[in-house]
C-alpha cells in the first residue's frame, strides 16, 4: 500500500524529484572526490615552493566543497517542498473522500480513527517522503562510487567491503522485520486512545455529574500504558539497530587499518591510498546508516500508508447517479416514502420495514413512537445519509437515488437531533444555510426560530462568536440556532428531527405558530417525542419497532392506535387526556 500510496501521489511532482536527484548526484560526486584528491596529493606531494600547485588545487578543493553545499542545500530545499506538498494533496484527498461517505462508513471507521489518520498517519507517510527525498536519492549513489573508488584505490582490501556491506544490511532487515508488527498496533493504539480522550473532552459534563473523574482516569491510564507497552517494544528494537550499525562499521574500519597498514608496509599501497579507502569505507558504511534512518521510518509509514489507502479505497454506500434525473419544478415540496425498508448489514432484523408516507407543500407530517422505532433513521433517509434497503424515497417525484446530490440537499432544510454548531460567528453559521443571505434574511429567520432576542442582546449582534460545538450556547438556544439556519434557506422540505426537545412548551408553541406562514409552500416532516409538538400535524405515523401501528389525526390516532394513547397517556395528565379525547 506504501509503494501504491507514493505511485498514485508522487509523479505529479516529477520534476521538483528530478531536481532532487540531480543535486543529491553532484553532491556526492563531489563529496566521492575530495579523498581521492587528498590521497594524491599525500602520495605524490607538492614540489615544495610550487604556489601555483597550491593555489590550483587549493582553488579546486573549494570549488569541489561549494557544489557539495549547493547541491545538498538544493536538494534539501526540493525535498522539502515535495514532502510538504504530497502531505497536503493527501491530507486534502482523505478530506475529500471522508466528505463523500455516508453515517455508515463514518461509524465503520470512527470519528477518532479518522482524524488520526488524516493528521498522524499523513505525517508519518510525509516524514518518509522527505527522508527518501534527503536519503534514499544520495545513499545509493554514495555506496556505489564508494565503492567503485575504494576498488580503484586498492583491490586487494575489498574483501571487507564484501563482508561488511552484506552483514550491516541483513543486521538492519532483521531488526526492520520485527518492528513492523509494533508500530502497527501502535496506529490502532494511538486510535484508541485518541477515543477515549475524544469521548472524555465531549462528555466532561456527564463525568462530573457522576463522579467518574477516577474512573476516566483509570481508563485512560490502560489506554495510555497499552500505547506505551507497544512503543517501548518498538523502541527497543529501535535501540537495537544503533549499536549493532556501529559494531560493524568499528570492526570494518579497524579491518582496514590492520590489513591496510600490512599492505602499505608491504610497499602494496600507499599512506594517501590507504586513508583515501578507509574514507571511502566510512561513506559506504555512512550511506547504509543513512538508509538505515530512512529504513526506521518505513514499518511505521507503511502501516501508516495501509490505514490511509483503507480510507481512500473505501467507497461510499451512498453513490451519486451516473445520470442524474432533473426534478420537476412544479412539484417542488412532494415528498414520498414508498414501502420504505432498511436493515444495517448483517442484522437479523430491519430497523425500518415497508413504511410508506407521503407530504405535500403546505401539509405538516409527524412521525412520533417509542426510543428505538427507528425514527431518525427514516429521516436520515431523505438526504440520503443512508441509502434503502428496499423501496423507494422521492422527492419532487424522483427517487433521491437518482437525484443529484447538490439539487437535492438544495431542496431540504434539515435541522438534526443534536443542533450542532461550527466555531465561527452567529452569521457564518446561518449562512451555512444559505450562503448569500443577507443581513435582513438572517433576522427573519431567527425570529422565526425565536432566537432573535437573545442574538440581539449578544454584545456582537450576529457576529458573536460561536465555539466548536457551539458550547457557548445552552441546548436551547443552539437549537433555536439550528432551526434558523433551516429556515433560512427556505427549502421545499423541512426536517425536524426532534428538533424541538430542548425548548420549554411557551418557545415551542411559540416557534411552531411562526412557523406556519413560512411554511406554507413546503412540506414539513416532524420527529418528535412530545404530543404537544405534533398534536396539530396534518398526519401523524406512529413507528413500532420500524413498522406504522398507526396514521391519522390526533383525534382519530387517539381513537384508533393503542400505541398511540399509551403515548399521550405517559405524557398527560389524566384531565389533559380526557380533554384531548373529548
Amino acid at each position: 500500500m506504501l509503494i501504491r500510496l507514493l505511485r498514485e501521489r508522487l509523479p505529479k511532482y516529477r520534476g521538483w524529484l528530478a531536481a532532487v536527484v540531480v543535486l543529491q548526484f553532484l553532491s556526492v560526486l563531489a563529496m566521492l572526490y575530495l579523498p581521492s584528491l587528498n590521497a594524491r596529493i599525500i602520495d605524490e606531494g607538492i614540489a615544495l615552493g610550487d604556489t601555483d600547485a597550491i593555489w590550483r588545487l587549493g582553488g579546486l578543493m573549494l570549488a569541489v566543497s561549494l557544489v557539495q553545499i549547493v547541491g545538498s542545500v538544493g536538494a534539501a530545499w526540493f525535498g522539502a517542498r515535495t514532502a510538504m506538498a504530497f502531505g497536503r494533496d493527501v491530507r486534502a484527498a482523505l478530506f475529500a473522500r471522508v466528505g463523500t461517505f455516508s453515517t455508515r462508513e463514518v461509524q465503520q471507521f470512527g470519528a477518532p480513527s479518522l482524524i488520526t489518520r488524516g493528521t498522524n498517519d499523513v505525517t508519518q507517510v510525509q516524514m518518509l517522503v522527505l527522508m527518501a527525498c534527503l536519503i534514499a536519492a544520495s545513499a545509493p549513489i554514495m555506496m556505489v562510487g564508494g565503492i567503485i573508488m575504494a576498488l580503484r584505490e586498492d583491490v586487494g582490501l575489498g574483501w571487507i567491503l564484501a563482508v561488511a556491506v552484506p552483514a550491516l544490511v541483513l543486521a538492519v532487515a532483521f531488526v526492520i522485520s520485527r518492528m513492523v508488527p509494533s508500530f502497527r498496533l501502535m496506529q490502532g493504539r494511538i486510535d484508541e486512545v485518541n477515543r477515549v480522550l475524544r469521548e472524555q473532552i465531549t462528555g466532561i459534563r456527564v463525568v462530573r455529574a457522576f463522579v467518574r473523574e477516577p474512573y476516566e482516569a483509570e481508563r485512560f491510564g490502560r489506554a495510555n500504558d497499552d500505547l506505551t507497552d507497544v512503543a517501548i517494544r518498538a523502541g527497543r528494537w529501535l535501540a537495537t539497530m544503533f549499536p549493532l550499525v556501529m559494531l560493524i562499521v568499528n570492526v570494518a574500519s579497524v579491518g582496514v587499518i590492520w590489513f591496510g597498514g600490512h599492505r602499505v608496509n608491504d610497499g602494496q599501497m600507499g599512506v594517501g591510498a590507504l586513508t583515501a579507502f578507509l574514507s571511502y569505507l566510512m561513506q559506504i558504511l555512512m550511506s547504509i546508516m543513512m538508509a538505515t534512518f530512512m529504513l526506521m521510518q518505513v514499518p511505521r509509514s507503511a502501516v501508516c500508508a495501509d490505514r490511509i489507502m483503507e480510507v481512500l479505497d473505501t467507497d461510499s454506500s451512498v453513490v451519486p447517479p451516473t445520470t442524474p434525473v432533473a426534478p420537476d419544478p412544479a412539484r417542488r415540496g412532494e415528498l414520498d416514502l414508498d414501502a420504505v425498508t432498511f436493515a444495517y448489514p448483517g442484522a437479523d432484523e430491519p430497523v425500518l420495514a415497508e413504511v410508506s408516507l407521503s407530504g405535500r407543500p403546505g401539509q405538516t407530517i409527524a412521525v412520533i413512537g417509542s426510543t428505538g422505532a427507528g425514527k431518525t433513521t427514516l429521516v436520515n433517509l431523505i438526504p440520503r445519509l443512508f441509502d434503502t434497503t428496499a423501496g423507494a424515497v422521492r422527492v419532487g417525484g424522483v427517487d433521491v437515488r437518482d437525484l443529484d446530490p447538490e439539487v437535492l440537499w438544495s431542496q431540504l432544510g434539515l435541522v438534526p437531533q443534536k443542533g450542532y454548531l461550527f466555531s465561527g460567528t452567529v452569521r457564518s453559521n446561518l449562512l451555512h444555510g444559505k450562503d448569500d443571505a443577507t443581513d435582513a434574511e438572517i433576522w427573519a429567520a431567527l425570529e422565526v426560530a425565536q432566537a432573535r432576542d437573545f442574538v440581539e442582546a449578544l454584545p456582537e449582534g450576529l457576529d458573536a462568536p460561536v465555539a466548536q460545538g457551539g458550547t457557548n450556547f445552552s441546548g436551547g438556544q443552539r437549537q433555536r440556532l439550528a432551526i434558523a439556519r433551516a429556515v433560512v434557506r427556505r427549502p421545499g422540505i423541512y426536517l425536524f428531527d426532534d428538533s424541538f426537545s430542548a425548548l420549554d412548551l411557551a418557545t415551542d408553541a411559540r416557534l411552531r405558530a411562526a412557523l406556519a406562514p413560512v411554511t406554507t409552500d413546503a412540506t414539513v416532516l416532524v420527529v418528535a417525542q412530545r404530543v404537544s409538538t405534533i398534536r396539530d400535524a396534518d398526519e401523524i405515523v406512529v413507528l413500532e419497532d420500524g413498522r406504522v401501528v398507526g396514521r391519522g389525526t390526533h383525534d382519530q390516532l387517539l381513537e384508533g392506535c393503542e400505541t398511540y394513547r399509551e403515548i399521550v397517556a405517559s405524557q398527560l395528565s389524566a384531565d389533559e387526556e380526557e380533554v384531548s379525547v373529548r
